[in-house]
């Protein structure tokens, strides 16, 4: 990418407000061209290959798909795009888990403007970004740990990226038949997930199931 060319941005927030809001900030500045914003990740997925951005600013607690499952496939449409994470999630097991994904960068949603603009430069050149607001809260945890950043692990850690994307829709009240739907699955395969999710969580109805993803950041109240 020439330095001259604009810095290609694809929007992906489930909030229209934060978007247009960051379209908005973002037009004032020549260096950046936003390409296209959407609010679902799998929509996200199915059009990166045709706006090819240069960076994609990507959310994580969104409905269907979160944006910690949508990093692997993004990247397997555009294998070029960078990806920076945008959000209002601050804990070390988010940040490990998006980095793990293959994110590029990790930026709050309470960072001050100027920051959007030093974590996009970084990301676009091919260098990581971790905010110093999130950054600074590792160290405060490694530092109160004594040696090592520790914490319990996550009650979803265990899951598959498929088992995820279900066990969201089955936190949203969606049924087998919605899933599979949803998902091109057979109603079998679907009732066969829930079960294996309901065991493995220890949740055994809807409402158990959106109180876990609500606790693990990945479904808004």
């Amino acid at each position: 990418m020439m330095d001259k060319s604009p810095i290609k941005i694809y929007l992906v927030d489930d909030q229209a407000m934060l978007r247009a809001a960051f379209k908005s900030l973002l037009a004032k500045d020549p260096r950046y061209q936003v390409v296209g914003d959407v609010g679902d990740a799998r929509e996200a997925i199915a059009n990166v290959g045709k706006v090819r951005p240069d960076v994609i600013l990507l959310d994580i607690t969104m409905p269907g798909l979160s944006g910690l499952d949508a990093i692997a496939p993004l990247r397997q449409e555009l294998s070029s795009v960078r990806i920076l994470m945008l959000t209002h999630h601050e804990g070390e097991s988010f940040v490990q888990q998006a980095m793990k994904a293959g994110a590029d960068g990790y930026l709050s949603k309470d960072s001050d403007p100027e920051e959007l603009a030093i974590a996009l430069d970084a990301v676009a050149r091919g260098r990581p970004y971790l905010s110093p607001k999130v950054a600074g809260g590792l160290v405060a945890m490694a530092r109160g740990s004594g040696t090592e950043i520790s914490q319990a692990p996550s009650r979803i850690g265990s899951l598959t990226a498929r088992e995820r994307e279900v066990f969201q829709l089955l936190a949203l009240g969606k049924s087998n038949k919605d899933v599979a739907r949803e998902l091109h699955l057979s109603i079998g395969t679907a009732k066969k997930h829930r079960e294996n999710l309901q065991r493995k969580l220890d949740c055994h109805s809807a409402a158990e199931l959106a109180r876990l993803a609500i606790s693990e950041g990945l479904l808004r109240i």
